[in-house]
């Protein structure tokens, strides 16, 4: 098989992708789930995707839509289009499967999926991790993994400007 089969396999839309949860699930694979923009990818991603990995069987990845992404950040983001960054997720082998969410947040796609772990980077609290209370009620964990100093794309981008 190529590898880019194998990545577009990995690219899954919301529907596919809570079909696939179920058969993981009936394999009793641990469901890991993280989220956000990944416009520019950069060290904090990286320990935060390999943290995320490290706690269960499979991590799926939730990417903002173009559109939420704008709505979050503002008119010049992203950088990237959401089809790139979801497919720069899908390449990397630690991740099983990524999706494009249209909201703002993952609450409804987290809700849908119920995973066994939720997991984001240390620049939230447990308290302010959407998703966060139903995963915990649902007997899930929810994991901060330590934030990367330097390493956020909003920093990254005022960097090159200043170039």
């Amino acid at each position: 098989m190529k590898y880019t089969d194998t990545v577009q396999r990995k690219l899954l839309s919301p529907d596919d992708l809570k079909r696939q949860v179920k058969r993981w699930k009936l394999l009793q694979k641990k469901i890991v789930f993280t989220n956000g923009c990944f416009d520019i990818l950069h060290n904090g991603h990286l320990e935060i995707l390999s943290k995320a990995a490290e706690s269960g069987d499979i991590l799926i990845v939730g990417v903002n839509s173009d559109r939420s992404v704008r709505k979050l950040k503002g008119d010049s983001r992203p950088v990237n289009n959401e089809q790139f960054r979801a497919t720069m997720l899908a390449s990397m082998i630690i991740v099983d499967g990524v999706t494009v969410f249209e909201e703002e947040t993952p609450l409804n796609l987290i809700q849908e999926i119920e995973p066994d772990v939720l997991v984001k980077g240390g620049d939230y609290s447990i308290e302010q991790i959407v998703g966060a209370e139903e995963v915990i009620k649902s007997g899930g964990e929810v994991k901060v993994v330590p934030y990367v100093k330097g390493f956020s794309t909003t920093s990254l981008i005022a960097k090159i400007q200043s170039l």
